[in-house]
Formats: C-alpha cells, sequence, structure tokens
C-alpha cells in the first residue's frame, strides 16, 4: 500500500479493522469516502462521532440505546414478564423484525468462551439474574447462537435461573448450528422462536 498517500493508507488500514471487511471492500470505501463532497464525508464522520459519544447501554436490558431505557424497555405495550436473552445488539435487531416477539431482551454482548479468555463476569450475566430476582418474571427465553459457546452460556444461565421459579425455555433449533443469529432470515428465526422448548 506504499502506492498510496499516507491518509488514504490509514482510511484503508482502518476501515480493513472493521469486522467482515478484507481489504478490497476497505479500498473501496476508502477510495468512496475520500471522494465524497466535503459535507457529505463531515456527515459520516459527525454520525460517526455522535453515535460514539450518545449511544449508551439501556439500564435494564444492556441493548444500545441513546437514553437511560431503550426504546423497547420504556415501551408500555411489551410484555415486561417474558425476557429473550441474546448475545448481541444485532440479534435484538434480527429478532425484532420477524414480528413475532412481544417481550422484552436482555443483551449480554458476548457468549462465554475459554479459549478466548471470556468468562461469565465479562458478559452481562449478573445484569440478568438481578433482573430476575427482582421478581415479575415468568419466562426467560434462551436466544443464544447455536453454536458451542452460545450452548454453553445457555446452560450456565439456565443453571443461575433455576432457583428463581421462572420457566425457562430456548429456541429451537430452526437456526442452523454454527450460524449467527444476525445472519438467519425472519422466516426461520421467526419459526425458531415460536417452537421453542423449555430447556
Amino acid at each position: 500500500m506504499e502506492q498510496y498517500a499516507a491518509p488514504l493508507r490509514d482510511l484503508i488500514e482502518e476501515f480493513n479493522k472493521l469486522p467482515g471487511i478484507g481489504i478490497k471492500t476497505a479500498r473501496r470505501l476508502a477510495f468512496y469516502v475520500v471522494n465524497l463532497p466535503k459535507e457529505k464525508s463531515e456527515k459520516l464522520a459527525g454520525a460517526i462521532i455522535n453515535a460514539k459519544n450518545e449511544i449508551r447501554y439501556c439500564k435494564v436490558c444492556q441493548n444500545l440505546a441513546a437514553s437511560e431505557l431503550c426504546n423497547i424497555c420504556a415501551s408500555p405495550v411489551r410484555d415486561h414478564s417474558v425476557i429473550c436473552v441474546m448475545e448481541s445488539p444485532g440479534d435484538v435487531m434480527q429478532m425484532e423484525r420477524t414480528n413475532e416477539f412481544k417481550g422484552v431482551y436482555h443483551v449480554l454482548h458476548g457468549a462465554i468462551s475459554p479459549m478466548d479468555n471470556v468468562t461469565p463476569d465479562d458478559i452481562r450475566i449478573k445484569e440478568l439474574v438481578q433482573r430476575v430476582s427482582e421478581g415479575g418474571v415468568s419466562e426467560v427465553i434462551m436466544a443464544t447462537n447455536p453454536n458451542l459457546e452460545g450452548e454453553a452460556t445457555a446452560m450456565y444461565i439456565s443453571k443461575l435461573l433455576k432457583p428463581f421459579g421462572v420457566k425457562i425455555t430456548k429456541i429451537a433449533h430452526g437456526v442452523p448450528v454454527g450460524g449467527e443469529l444476525e445472519f438467519a432470515d425472519e422466516i426461520t428465526l421467526g419459526r425458531a422462536l415460536n417452537s421453542r422448548t423449555e430447556m
């Protein structure tokens, strides 16, 4: 990349660090941004800075929010007695696209993975246990990714929650094993949700 000017090279390298962005896509994005009119590139940069400064975690479910509560937790029409546990905010967005789930969520921000040095203390499990311990929860749906880490996380959490006497279910395996919920289509994810089983 020595043929590129230093600022362009830096931009390509930064895009290349993003998940799912290879070197060719990083170059394409960098050239696109450089060729934008100044006001549009400033708007893009401003949106990134604004999102970084304004987005926080919902104090209830740990999803991304622009205020203390996310839109879902703040909604009076959602069933707050049913919590669906997801690994990431992207998973919540995908589940919402099904229009099947009317409860609320809890976002773990990861899964237990000893190989990657991710322990239960590194993800938002204690916040979930606290929510359930406060009462008013009738069901917890485990919707972690159907891979080794997701399954281990679901089992660990279900053992922690059993003493509270809540119904613990998991979504059915209409989602392919080894797949990511964020990339599942709405029909498959909706069927998996409706066919969940008790753990």
